[in-house]
């Protein structure tokens, strides 16, 4: 039986902050969705012991599957490779700090519920229950949002919380068009949603800043505006015209545009169209 749910969580060097989180998760999805979900982690290529930690998880947790990069290639690649791979009927792919509760998925899925067709996290709402940041990081926060909006038009006030979820079908073909393999995979994501006339919720969410975190901001600050402008290229460049959403429609789009992605190996021996090794690359 297919699982009503999917999580992707995309992981590198995580093995401080991630079990903790699963354990939550566990205990939230057992209440809602009984065995009828699975938690896909994508080991994005961990050197400090997450692979080992994951796989004594697994063992007593069937719901619970890991897809393996032996390299580092990425967030956008290894949200990519676990939103193909996914098989629930809607999908939510989240950050591995747990910054956001999972409680705070029952707010996506009551947006998808009421008719959007992808619901986001934000922080940056008016009406976001609480966050909990580092005021630089705040202010990094808004000033990205906001160039973002100048750039591509989105209206959004926060792309890059690691809090989305879709419907599968959706979601797949829209992974299937995006190419970012770094941080602005959200970015890239929530353009092809805007142009092929998505419907966007953005949902308020209890967010707090956990310790340890990948990003630097003046090192990647610096990649995400260099990547900013490589994306408003590829769009410049990019006619994507699409006036109904219905699955024909959006079948038409993707297949018409990019093959499906390829990546690492995955556990627990479900079959996948992830067979190409990925490239050994830092693009976290």
């Amino acid at each position: 039986m297919s699982p009503r749910f999917s999580l992707v969580m995309p992981a590198y060097n995580e093995v401080a902050r991630l079990p903790p989180y699963l354990a939550s998760i566990r205990e939230h999805f057992g209440k809602m969705f009984g065995d009828c979900y699975e938690v896909i982690v994508v080991d994005d290529g961990s050197r400090d012991g997450l692979a080992d930690a994951l796989r004594r998880l697994a063992a007593d947790w069937p719901q619970l599957s890991v897809l393996t990069f032996p390299c580092n290639r990425g967030k956008g690649a290894a949200v990519r490779a676990g939103v193909l791979a996914a098989r629930g009927e809607l999908i939510l792919f989240a950050d591995a700090d747990g910054a956001t509760p999972i409680a705070e998925e029952r707010s996506l899925r009551q947006a998808l519920e009421q008719g959007c067709d992808l619901a986001i996290g934000s922080r940056l709402c008016s009406a976001a229950t609480r966050v909990e940041r580092l005021r630089h990081r705040s202010l990094c926060g808004r000033l990205f949002a906001w160039s973002v909006r100048q750039l591509f038009g989105l209206s959004l006030r926060d792309t890059q919380c690691g809090f989305k979820m879709f419907r599968r079908e959706q979601g797949q073909i829209l992974l299937r068009l995006c190419r970012e393999p770094g941080y602005l995979i959200d970015v890239e994501l929530l353009v092809y949603a805007h142009r092929l006339g998505l419907r966007i919720a953005e949902v308020p969410v209890f967010w707090r800043d956990v310790p340890g975190s990948q990003v630097r901001l003046l090192r990647d600050g610096l990649k995400m505006l260099r990547g900013f402008w490589r994306l408003r290229r590829s769009f410049h460049e990019l006619d994507l015209t699409c006036h109904e959403i219905n699955p024909l429609s959006f079948a038409d789009v993707a297949l018409a545009t990019v093959p499906s992605a390829s990546g690492g190996s995955r556990s627990r021996g479900r079959p996948s169209d992830l067979s190409a090794r990925p490239q050994c690359s830092q693009q976290r």
